[in-house]
């Protein structure tokens, strides 16, 4: 198994999104310096998303609570239509400690998403009301998930992992089932934070990772599973490696990869990991303040149990284009 990817794919663009859809193209998202907009790119091929032209389809508004701070935006084509989430605030310090983020969707009926409208559908309503960020969506026996995290303020941390059914792209229904909360030591260096879910069905098994800890070098990845037979909205079905599955790479300089998601390569033969790192350890004050996390593409293999086995962040190749 080869890396044959030009990594860094995408500059500057933390908490990348790929969705290689049916009309062959990879559809591109990830949180754009300076959270005021989203941005939609597409490429035949991963290594050309970085040079692939980059169109603004939607911008924060002036005020209220979709205004600042826009972060991790994911497109979904569904039920054929295509959805963008994403999260966004009324405030525009990242160091608030009153966690004003929600989550929200707009939608376009075009087959093509740079044409046509983006309407916006509204916040995604969840069983209480709090900091929440970083939803995914995927389809499993005709049902539409939702996976997300949230502060609950009855526990302790920055946030926690949830599942629910939907009963639309923009609107949950039943009941809210608590995936994971930080519990082990690499999920709580700095912040303790489950977050960035991504899910993959694989083996049968329901897989999803997340991030876990600051968004610094002590940043990593760990993993979920359940039996795609089993009851998904059972937390007793769902079960937790003790270990992070994704790591920095001292050797290789990449630091804190994590907030991946995933698609195949280009012959639709093998899977890969679309995952954000930093070329170097954060310096000073928050990381969330330095641009340097940059999109990365890398193929994982499988191991005899049908378990991920996504081995070290390989190194950039281009270094030159690492400021």
């Amino acid at each position: 198994m080869q890396n044959t990817y030009n990594n860094p794919i995408v500059l500057e663009r933390a908490d990348p999104w790929v969705y290689k859809h049916q009309d062959g193209w990879y559809y591109f998202m990830g949180s754009v310096p300076g959270y005021q907009t989203l941005e939609l790119r597409r490429a035949k091929s991963l290594n050309e998303l970085g040079s692939a032209e980059a169109v603004t389809i939607w911008h924060a508004h002036e005020t209220g609570n979709m205004s600042q701070l826009i972060w991790a935006p994911e497109i979904h084509y569904i039920q054929g239509k295509w959805y963008i989430y994403f999260a966004a605030s009324d405030h525009s310090d990242i160091r608030d400690q009153h966690h004003h983020h929600r989550m929200f969707v707009i939608e376009n009926e075009q087959a093509n998403p740079f044409e046509g409208e983006w309407v916006e559908k509204g916040q995604i309503v969840t069983q209480f009301e709090s900091f929440s960020l970083d939803a995914t969506t995927f389809e499993h026996q005709g049902k539409l998930y939702y996976v997300w995290a949230q502060l609950d303020p009855r526990i302790p941390g920055n946030s926690n992992l949830y599942i629910s059914e939907m009963a639309n792209p923009w609107t949950l229904i039943g009941k809210q089932t608590l995936l994971t909360i930080p519990e082990y030591d690499w999920e709580k260096i700095g912040f303790w934070v489950n977050e960035g879910p991504a899910v993959i069905k694989r083996n049968g098994k329901i897989f999803i990772t997340y991030s876990g800890s600051a968004t610094d070098e002590n940043y990593a990845m760990g993993l979920l599973w359940a039996d795609d037979t089993s009851d998904l909205l059972d937390g007793f079905s769902w079960h937790k490696s003790q270990e992070p599955v994704f790591v920095s790479s001292e050797q290789n300089q990449q630091y804190g990869p994590g907030h991946n998601s995933f698609t195949r390569n280009e012959a639709d033969t093998e899977d890969v990991l679309i995952f954000h790192a930093r070329p170097e350890k954060n310096k000073a004050g928050d990381p969330l303040d330095n641009p340097n996390r940059h999109a990365n593409a890398q193929v994982f293999s499988w191991d005899e149990k049908g378990f991920p086995q996504f081995g070290e962040p390989a190194p950039y190749k281009e270094k030159e284009l690492v400021k």
